[in-house]
């Protein structure tokens, strides 16, 4: 038995970021006892991830960074391209290896941090707090007791919710021969895809040098593509849109991430709070979900320090969620052309104001603007219907991106590489 003040499981985003807030937020004052519980190496630790946000320049993580772009860039089908700068926001990558180097830099100097490899069994409520019931490697029992826990492991069953897509994509990491890439410009929609029925498609260039970018290719449909879809759509967009000619793929990344209009509990118990993509921080509409993240453990860490109940607040407003249901409705009923939607909002809404409206950011006047831009009949009509449709509930895939072999390491079907 081992007693803390506060219990972090999972060091994914949410994890590593509230442990990181809780020691970067305190006035002056005492850091909580903190065990952050991580899953040991095999299935249940996903492989490294790359997460991407816009912020203003300056950012608190902007030493970790591996990319920075001042430039963005939309495809449309046709192949016309509309460039913009989003200043005073960056569009900025990071990867979480890099992050997690960073928090444990921060947290090497808290004496009270302690982190804990094992798969978590049970969380529940006990007195004035939790416990946490963990095996560690070698089969032996550890309980956790702790005032507050802090759960960030994703649902295995999503909330019941009107309209459930799935963003699933499959990203090489390339290295050309020749110079290839504009390392000053990322490309954030290329909708120069073939386009599902249901739903919408794009790929996305993040270059890091002349010669190196990744490379992703993008679903909002129903259900996710076999190994070998994902390796013939890269390899048609590389070919016939990059013209990309010789390179090599040093690593692959593939995940799936849950876009619904459900809403996810933040409280599990008296004790218990869930964080993350588990406590509702990823747009329903994006699937962007760092940002988020770092809004609701500032804001956890905040309650903490001045005595109150640390419950998450909600990670986007209840304006932005009834615009997130209304378009995944729109998508999945094939009302509105996905690319069509994304194309003119970027050819038509400032840059920077439009990266505000995605992450939840402008006024209700600025919001009305915008919505002037989208095809109002067929918005308007889903709204209509939203009321009068059931709930259900959906079994949730993996969120985090899982590790694939390199080309010519496993499958032979993969020769490239976002």
């Amino acid at each position: 038995m081992q007693d803390t003040d506060i219990a972090i499981v999972g060091a994914g985003a949410a994890g590593l970021s509230l442990a990181y807030r809780l020691a970067a937020s305190r006035p002056g004052g005492r850091m909580p006892s903190v065990v952050l519980v991580d899953a040991p190496a095999g299935p249940l630790k996903p492989a490294e991830r790359t997460w991407c946000f816009w912020e203003e320049p300056d950012g608190e993580f902007d030493a970790a960074l591996t990319a920075v772009w001042d430039t963005l860039r939309v495809h449309a089908p046709d192949g016309t391209a509309v460039a913009a700068s989003p200043a005073p926001l960056r569009y900025k990558m990071l990867r979480s290896s890099s992050f997690e180097a960073l928090v444990d830099d921060r947290l090497s100097a808290e004496s009270n941090v302690a982190r804990l490899e094992a798969v978590v069994e049970e969380i529940r409520d006990v007195g004035k707090g939790a416990q946490v019931r963990t095996r560690i490697p070698g089969g032996r029992t550890l309980t956790l007791c702790a005032r507050w826990v802090f759960d960030s492991r994703p649902p295995r069953v999503l909330p019941p919710g009107r309209t459930t897509l799935l963003q699933h994509f499959h990203g090489w990491f390339v290295t050309t021969e020749r110079p290839a890439f504009d390392p000053l410009v990322a490309d954030l929609m290329d909708f120069r895809t073939p386009q599902p029925p249901h739903g919408l498609s794009f790929a996305y260039v993040l270059p890091t040098s002349p010669h190196q970018a990744l490379v992703e290719y993008t679903e909002f449909s129903r259900k996710v593509l076999d190994d070998q879809a994902y390796d013939e759509a890269l390899t048609r967009y590389l070919t016939h849109e990059l013209a990309l000619g010789a390179h090599e793929v040093a690593r692959v990344e593939h995940g799936v991430i849950p876009m619904t209009d459900a809403r996810f509990p933040r409280r599990a118990g008296r004790s218990v709070f869930r964080i993350g993509t588990a406590g509702g921080a990823t747009r329903p509409s994006t699937g962007y979900t760092f940002a988020a993240i770092q809004r609701q453990t500032r804001a956890i860490a905040a309650a903490y320090h001045r005595g109150r109940t640390p419950q998450p607040p909600p990670a986007h407003s209840t304006r932005s969620r009834a615009m997130d249901a209304v378009l995944l409705r729109a998508l999945d009923t094939g009302r509105v052309s996905g690319a069509s939607f994304f194309t003119r909002l970027f050819r038509q809404v400032p840059m920077e104001r439009l990266l505000r409206f995605l992450d939840g950011r402008t006024t209700v006047r600025e919001d009305l603007t915008i919505g002037l831009h989208t095809p109002v009949a067929p918005m308007l009509r889903t709204a209509a219907e939203l009321p009068r449709l059931p709930k259900h509930r959906a079994h949730a895939p993996a969120s985090a991106p899982t590790p694939a072999p390199a080309p010519g390491a496993g499958r032979p079907a993969d020769r490239k590489e976002n």
